[in-house]
């Protein structure tokens, strides 16, 4: 059953200033180490430049955009790399987690961003995604 979206007002008025805001995006550079990458983040902006007000899953988009940049720099898969190779090697979220011997709920919470895994185990999702074929050697 899909979620049902939360209809967000058009405007609203800045708590700080008063002024009136109006819900858009605005381009947002997303720095991490030496990297960076821009990313169009949704929230409530004044007319002009200013600070926005961001509500909701708004940050969403910057979380996401880090955790690409931390795959990029350090190798740590994101949550998106993570759910990606457990599919293409065919495993339920409880499957993966007693294969890598890190509990029945340690691939939900990789997949939803709540922790990140583990060296060793980031490392065997990056090896498996490349040589799916090593998978049966792990049974």
């Amino acid at each position: 059953m899909k979620a049902k979206e939360r209809v967000v007002p058009r405007t609203m008025i800045a708590p700080q200033t008063g002024e009136v805001l109006t819900r858009g995006v605005r381009p947002f550079v997303v720095k991490y180490k030496d990297e960076s990458i821009t990313v169009r983040l949704p929230g409530y902006y004044p007319r002009r430049e200013g600070e926005g007000v961001h509500v909701g899953r708004d940050m969403g988009v910057v979380d996401e955009a880090l955790r690409r940049l931390k795959e990029k720099v350090e190798g740590v898969p994101s949550p998106t790399t993570i759910r990606r190779v457990r599919a293409k090697l065919k495993l339920s979220q409880r499957e993966a987690g007693a294969l890598f011997k890190v509990g029945e709920n340690a691939f939900d919470k990789y997949e939803r961003g709540l922790i990140e895994p583990s060296g060793p185990t980031g490392q065997l999702i990056k090896i498996l995604d490349r040589h799916p074929e090593i998978l049966d050697e792990l049974r």
